[in-house]
């Protein structure tokens, strides 16, 4: 009887553990992933829930910096070969941890390193600072309006995809770091998607038009009480 309830105990061990690996394995949630495409080029906006867990987030505290890549490559379809690349798009984003300030940094980088053995020597254009891991990790997860190609790199009478990914780049760490981590399910977090361009170009809504300013003598000549003797319009 004893026995018995040792193996039961061990078998909800084991079941929990397998349960917490598949989860952490999980990819990113989709929010939001749409195309958009206008008489200037094609965009995409998107919004991901990146949640680290397990080791990956003990390593963020201890400054270990973190690289996420969003890659995405339009295809024309041709049904008598392969898909012809025609446009595409990298930025990688680096996740770091300041414990002098304890606040989170968020560079972002639209150059291709991956296989470096180290982000460090990306030239990163914008950086962006946040007081909490979870407002930093929307950061990584979001994009507006991301430039994929120009109007002139789709023809007009073809159909185009695009292939994109988002996965987390171990390869951009310390090579020193990388060892034993493609074997842990926590350091799994990729997603790929495709995606259909749409077929025309959808025109742009204008900017709303802003209020005219009124002059103060006119606003208080549309107030200024009637005359003694007059009567007042209806």
């Amino acid at each position: 009887m004893l026995r018995a309830r040792q193996w039961a105990c061990w078998g909800l061990l084991i079941l929990a553990s397998l349960t917490l690996i598949l989860a952490w394995a999980q990819p990113p949630q989709v929010q939001q992933l749409a195309l958009q495409r206008t008489p200037d080029g094609l965009y995409m906006s998107a919004r991901f829930d990146v949640e680290p867990h397990g080791t990956v987030q003990d390593a963020l505290f201890k400054g270990v910096p973190l690289y996420f890549v969003w890659q995405a490559d339009v295809l024309r379809e041709r049904w008598y070969w392969t898909n012809k690349r025609v446009a595409g798009a990298t930025r990688t984003l680096r996740l770091a941890y300041q414990p002098l300030t304890r606040r989170w940094r968020v560079s972002i980088s639209t150059e291709q390193g991956g296989g470096t053995g180290s982000g460090a020597g990306l030239p990163y254009a914008l950086h962006q600072n946040h007081d909490t891991l979870e407002e930093a990790l929307a950061a990584v997860g979001r994009v507006s309006r991301w430039r994929l190609a120009d109007a002139a790199q789709l023809e007009p009478e073809a159909s185009h995809v695009v292939e994109f990914g988002f996965r987390l780049d171990l390869s951009l760490l310390p090579r020193p770091f990388q060892i034993g981590l493609g074997n842990q399910a926590e350091w799994s977090m990729a997603l790929e998607r495709e995606l259909a361009v749409p077929e025309a170009a959808t025109p742009e809504a204008p900017a709303p038009a802003e209020p005219r300013a009124t002059h103060p003598a006119a606003e208080a000549k549309a107030v200024e009480p009637p005359a003694a003797g007059e009567t007042p319009a209806r």
